[in-house]
């Protein structure tokens, strides 16, 4: 199947258009409206450097329901005991820097490219995204970024640099959007990191219509610091 190639028009084809790969289609650009409406649709970016900018949808897709967060107990053990102070929204730019910069197994490079930080540090200037971070005193040490529209949030990276810093930063994150009554956290595809918690793989047209329904709800745009 030959894949549509995007241009200066901002569209998309439906997401259940993917090939076997997941790719809907290449090409196109990072604005901030063209990401938004990206993943409006359930579709996100990620592609390296020497390749078009990909965009996936697929099918099935790994999510976690905030309510539905496993926490193992020896996790559970050391967040009782306040190891980082959890922040918001405090230091975007360093969590994607931190993102970019960590080496992951089977990995030579990374798909965080200077264009996609760019992009996502303007939609964090829009109030879409967000990052969740580990403090040690006035070092970070671990966190997370993601997008937050409706009532859903779709997870980017993560990074760790002490034990344990990026997981209980995401247990912080699932417990605010429990509490905020979130459908879902999207994980993109399977991670066994993340299968821990209780991430599980959905299909595609059940993900879709539960992603249409929570943007129904409003988003909850600019810092979370305050929120």
């Amino acid at each position: 199947m030959k894949l549509p190639e995007l241009t200066e028009t901002l569209w998309f084809p439906p997401p259940t258009s993917a090939n076997e790969q997941g790719i809907v289609a290449f090409g196109g650009d990072l604005s901030p409206a063209r990401l938004k409406l990206a993943y409006s649709l359930g579709i996100f970016p990620w592609y390296e450097d020497d390749l078009p900018i990909l965009w996936h949808c697929p099918d099935s897709r790994f999510v976690l329901e905030p309510c539905n967060i496993h926490i193992p107990k020896r996790l559970a053990k050391t967040i009782r005991t306040h190891p980082y102070e959890i922040r918001w929204d405090t230091a975007f730019e360093e969590v994607i820097n931190q993102c970019q910069q960590t080496k992951r197994h089977g990995q030579e490079g990374t798909w965080i490219t200077s264009a996609m930080k760019t992009a996502y540090i303007e939609l964090y200037h829009d109030g879409f995204a967000h990052s969740i971070e580990a403090w040690q005193q006035d070092t970070l040490v671990g966190g997370l970024y993601g997008i937050s529209m409706g009532k859903l949030f779709f997870g980017e990276s993560m990074f760790s640099k002490v034990s344990d810093a990026s997981k209980i930063a995401f247990v912080a994150l699932a417990q605010r959007l429990n509490q905020w009554d979130f459908a879902l956290i999207d994980c993109q595809v399977h991670t066994n990191h993340l299968e821990r918690f209780g991430a599980h793989l959905m299909p595609r047209h059940v993900f879709l219509g539960i992603l249409q329904d929570a943007l129904t709800y409003p988003t909850h745009k600019g810092s979370w610091t305050i929120k």
